[in-house]
């Protein structure tokens, strides 16, 4: 046998068993190059990611108006809401009560006058006009009280206590100036303005124009006899000074003739009746406050 054969020499041959051992190891190499080719193919056959389209946001609500509203503001105006119905009922069965018993009241309103009436309807007009005025004055405690109910809880506490100390005297002076307008200005200026137009005219009243006339006599004075609570108000929040209410003095006299002016019949004596007490009054409100910071001294020293 040739041992150098071309069988024999691919065995024995060092060179050409390394020679074989490589190609041995070549399919090896292949098989996984074509393994990565075929891996990275579908890598590349991949479609690419498409970028998101942004995302639109919902449609909102409406928005109910009921719920975005301050609860306790809601609270406040049902509580308002509240005590004007007690108000009104109040009133209301004041009037009913009033009405009804016109035969009661009717001498003390005309005081004995000779008036007429120059329609059907006037007649109800004067009767509503009498018994809303004075359903009025009969409710007002009430209406008072049900204001009181109302304000109290926003009220800081000098406000609440100054309010409650007063109340009573805010009553009476409504009630006096009521009295005082009906016993001493409704009176003399009625017979003062009858007096003199006799002089030249004959003088018919009529239901109406005496209601207007008993009303405007009445109801204004009432209100102006509150100057010193108001003073005493105004003064007890710091607004208000005894001194300036005496800087002011001669230009609140100019005012409180004006107003007197406004509220009562045209005629000068009128006016002089309804002024004098409102100066008198100015003066008591002076005094008042004058009195209450003298006592608010000591205490703040105290503390």
């Amino acid at each position: 046998m040739d041992p150098y054969s071309d069988h024999n020499r691919k065995i024995l041959s060092p060179l050409d068993k390394k020679a074989k051992d490589e190609e041995a190891a070549l399919p090896d190499h292949s098989a996984e190059t074509s393994s990565t080719e075929q891996q990275a193919v579908p890598e590349k056959l991949k479609p690419e990611p498409q970028p998101e389209e942004p995302r639109m946001p919902p449609p909102e609500e409406p928005k109910d108006e009921k719920a975005d509203a301050d609860p306790a503001l809601i609270e406040h105006l049902t509580d308002l809401r509240k005590q004007l119905i007690k108000s009104a009922v109040v009133f209301l069965i004041f009037f009913i009560a009033v009405f009804s018993t016109i035969n009661l009241w009717f001498p003390y309103v005309t005081r004995g006058y000779t008036l007429i009436v120059l329609s059907p309807l006037e007649v109800i007009s004067f009767y509503t006009t009498i018994s809303a005025a004075m359903a009025f004055g009969l409710s007002v405690p009430f209406v008072c009280h049900f204001l009181w109910q109302f304000v109290k809880p926003g009220l800081t506490q000098k406000e609440g206590r100054f309010l409650s100390l007063y109340s009573p005297a805010i009553l009476i002076l409504f009630v006096g100036g009521l009295a005082f307008g009906y016993y001493v200005v409704n009176p003399l200026s009625y017979n003062f303005l009858v007096k003199l137009g006799k002089m030249n005219f004959d003088v018919m009243i009529t239901a109406k124009e005496y209601a207007r006339f008993l009303l405007m006599t009445t109801m204004p004075i009432g209100l102006l006899f509150e100057l010193p609570i108001v003073a005493l108000f105004l003064s007890a929040i710091g607004i208000l000074t005894s001194e300036t209410m005496k800087k002011v003095r001669k230009w609140s006299y100019v005012t409180l003739g004006v107003v007197s002016a406004l509220i009562t019949p045209p005629d000068f004596l009128s006016q002089l009746i309804i002024l004098i007490p409102m100066i008198a009054l100015y003066e008591a409100s002076i005094f008042i406050v004058m009195k209450t910071e003298k006592r608010l001294v000591p205490d703040a020293d105290a503390s």
